[in-house]
């Protein structure tokens, strides 16, 4: 827990989210985690190194529900530790996370969004076979904030199982 707290305390990790978290808010994020995987079967998933089990970041699922012409939805989304970026992890975490979402969890589509600013994690979206649909204004950010535009890309289970 103190390692997701530390991460989400991080200015750079935050860089394209409103703010940084709080421990009490990494706790409740945390405790919104957990009651997602009891009420869906799924959620986000604990990212670790291999060998030494180091707490790396996460990537998995999240119903999406705010008002949009897309949601709700389930987003797959991640986010790691600045110390582990630039080595793939994001990448074949999240990958690992669309064949579980389409082949066992039966799941039809899935979207992702994030800053038009997070060049990275849009990268990562890309390079796991997302199609990028277009832009959007955030609900839940205010009209005067950089981040308030977004990309949008999803993935369809046909078109991903077929390639």
């Amino acid at each position: 827990m103190a390692s997701l707290i530390k991460m989400n305390q991080d200015a750079e990790v935050m860089k394209y989210f409103p703010s940084t978290m709080t421990e009490k808010e990494s706790l409740a994020f945390y405790k919104r985690v957990q009651n997602h995987f009891l009420e869906y079967g799924f959620g986000l998933f604990v990212v670790e190194e291999k060998v030494s089990n180091t707490f790396l970041g996460y990537t998995g699922f999240m119903i999406a529900q705010f008002e949009s012409d897309f949601t709700p939805c389930v987003e797959i989304g991640w986010r790691f530790n600045k110390n582990y970026w630039g080595n793939g992890y994001a990448t074949e975490a999240a990958k690992a996370c669309l064949e579980y979402g389409f082949s066992k969890l039966n799941l039809d589509i899935i979207h992702s969004f994030t800053s038009i600013l997070n060049k990275k994690s849009e990268a990562v979206m890309q390079r796991i076979g997302m199609v990028k649909i277009g832009e959007f204004n955030h609900p839940k950010l205010s009209v005067e904030s950089q981040l308030r535009l977004h990309v949008k890309y999803f993935s369809k289970k046909d078109n991903y199982l077929a390639s």
